[in-house]
């Protein structure tokens, strides 16, 4: 069978991203926060999120049956754990939220857009289940600040 070409194997390659690059065309004004899946698979979920001054709703915490794991790409965020004192993230900055921990998202800079690369790892039984009958995941949108 004869090699493909580096052309061809660049034509053949699917992006997940419509830019191909997870910095791009990153929007000027957001009213709530921009999340866009990238990629799914059974026990993962990948996903570009874009913050522009949005922050967690008052009194709202985050309790995710699955671990996600965060980088941020661009801009600045102030993360919370329950019980905990705020955490400040830059890009570069990455960290793994352990299922069920309570969190919320208390700061994004209002000035320039801060770009998270988020992986949602399921439990098990959650990637069983998805199996079954795929879930619609809701969370609510983070709100400007």
């Amino acid at each position: 069978m004869p090699s493909k070409s580096p052309k061809a194997l660049a034509t053949d390659c699917f992006r997940v991203h419509p830019d191909g690059n997870l910095l791009a065309k990153l929007p000027a004004a957001l009213p709530q926060e921009l999340c866009e899946p990238l990629l799914g698979r059974p026990g993962l979920r990948v996903e570009r999120i874009v913050s522009l001054g949005h922050a967690s709703p008052h009194g709202f915490w985050y309790d995710q049956a699955g671990e996600e794991w965060v980088l941020l790409l661009t801009g600045a965020a102030r993360l919370r754990f329950e019980g905990a004192p705020p955490m400040e993230l830059g890009p570069g900055d990455h960290l793994l939220i352990p299922s069920h921990a309570r969190h919320r998202v208390e700061w994004t800079d209002p000035d320039q857009p801060t770009v998270w690369l988020a992986l949602h790892l399921d439990s098990p039984a959650q990637t069983e289940a998805a199996e079954l009958s795929p879930a619609d995941p809701h969370t609510p949108d983070l709100a400007p600040r």
